[in-house]
C-alpha cells in the first residue's frame, strides 16, 4: 500500500536543527519500503528540499506542487539550481496553481498538498506562523483535515 507523506517546515535552520531534522525525517520515511512512498513538497528551500532529497534516497517517488507560474523565480536564485534538479528527478510536477505568487498561492499549494497525503511531516517549532500561510497555518489546516501529522523540532530549541 502507497505511503503518501507531504512536508511543510521553516526554510532557514541552524546547522544543528538541520541535523537533527534530516536524521528524524529519514527515520519517519524508512517506515516505509521504498517501492511504496511517495513525498509531495513544494521545493522550496531548506526543509522542502531536504524532504524531497531524503525521498529520492530512500528510492521512493517525488511529487511537486508548484503553488504558481513565477515560482521557481521567487526562489532565492541560489536555490534555483536545486529546484531545477528536483523536478527533474520527480515523478510528476504539478500545473501552477496561481499565475503569480503571493501569499495566498503559498497557503493554496500547502492546502492542495495536505489534501494529496496520508501524512505530513511539518518541521516546526510548534509556534504560531510568523505570517499567513507559516508552517503553523498549515499545520493547522492538516489538523483540520483530520490528517496525522509529525511534528519534527528538537527539544528545548528555539528559531531565530
Amino acid at each position: 500500500m502507497m505511503a503518501v507523506v507531504g512536508i511543510t517546515g521553516h526554510r532557514a535552520l541552524s546547522p544543528a536543527v538541520e541535523k537533527y531534522t534530516v536524521a528524524r525525517t529519514r527515520r519517519l520515511l524508512s517506515r516505509y519500503p521504498s517501492g511504496d512512498l511517495v513525498g509531495v513538497s513544494c521545493l522550496a528551500e531548506g526543509t522542502d528540499s531536504m524532504f524531497a532529497d531524503l525521498v529520492l534516497s530512500l528510492g521512493g517517488q517525488l511529487v511537486v506542487v508548484v503553488p504558481a507560474g513565477n515560482y521557481r523565480d521567487f526562489l532565492p536564485p541560489e536555490h534555483r539550481p536545486v529546484y531545477d534538479r528536483l523536478c527533474v528527478a520527480a515523478s510528476r510536477v504539478g500545473k501552477p496553481l496561481a499565475p503569480e505568487v503571493d501569499l495566498e498561492a503559498l497557503m493554496s499549494a500547502s492546502r492542495a498538498l495536505v489534501d494529496e497525503v496520508d501524512e505530513l511531516i511539518a518541521v516546526w517549532d510548534g509556534e504560531p506562523a510568523r505570517g499567513y500561510a507559516g508552517t503553523g497555518d498549515v499545520v493547522a489546516y492538516a489538523r483540520s483535515r483530520n490528517k496525522t501529522v509529525h511534528v519534527v523540532w528538537p527539544a528545548g530549541v528555539t528559531r531565530d
